[in-house]
């Protein structure tokens, strides 16, 4: 795990991305942890976040995928006539 000041991370903040690249990267201000950076691969994997359909769907490839939709039921209620 990288650390680095609040001043060395605003003057090379290059350097900071490519140390979150690695693990997380602990940013203090005056001597304390402050803030964290990560990729944000690791930020989901992390929060545990599962992938919304949006984000599947915008995946490469997914044009590829074969779908069917399942067969409707039968046994729906009939329609109410409420006249």
């Amino acid at each position: 795990m990288t650390t680095l000041t609040s001043r060395e991370a605003n003057q090379d903040f290059s350097r900071a991305k490519r140390a979150s690249k690695n693990g997380p990267v602990i940013i203090t201000e005056r001597g304390k942890p402050a803030l964290v950076l990560m990729s944000y691969d690791a930020y989901q994997r992390m929060a545990g976040r599962q992938p919304s359909i949006i984000d599947l769907l915008a995946m490469p490839g997914i044009e590829d995928v074969d779908f069917e939709l399942p067969e409707r039921a039968k046994d729906l209620p009939r329609d109410v006539d409420l006249s």
